[in-house]
């Protein structure tokens, strides 16, 4: 079976799309199914996601897709293409937007990490 889901945590708040995501992903598992789910949720899509495609162009003109990817590659060229940085906080292990220009920030962009370190 494969599941579509277009934005399937529009208007709940933080906790209960993160309550939203583990029972996506415990229903989707446990049904040995897959899913391809659209949401804009960068919190979300990492709980939720093993692999990614990146859209890219210019909307109603132009669009380009990239083939599904490991997670952390389509995240790092989606976040290099709109020079965003990611680090994973320690408490809770979630994604959270490095300031622009800090330490961590532009030695990230150096490396081209831009979703988080590997050895975080």
């Amino acid at each position: 079976d494969l599941y579509v889901l277009d934005e399937p945590t529009a208007f709940l708040d933080v906790e209960q799309r993160l309550m939203a995501a583990k029972a996506i992903r415990r229903i989707i598992e446990g049904s040995n199914s897959s899913a391809m789910i659209i949401d804009h949720d960068i919190i979300f899509i990492d709980y939720v996601s093993d692999r990614a495609m990146v859209f890219s162009g210019m909307p109603g003109v132009e669009g380009h897709a990239s083939a599904p990817t490991e997670l952390r590659e389509a995240m790092n060229a989606f976040l290099g293409e709109v020079g965003i940085t990611f680090r994973r906080d320690k408490e809770t292990r979630r994604p959270r937007v490095n300031k622009p220009g800090s330490f961590l920030d532009r030695e990230q962009k150096e490396l081209g990490e831009y979703y988080y370190l590997k050895t975080e």
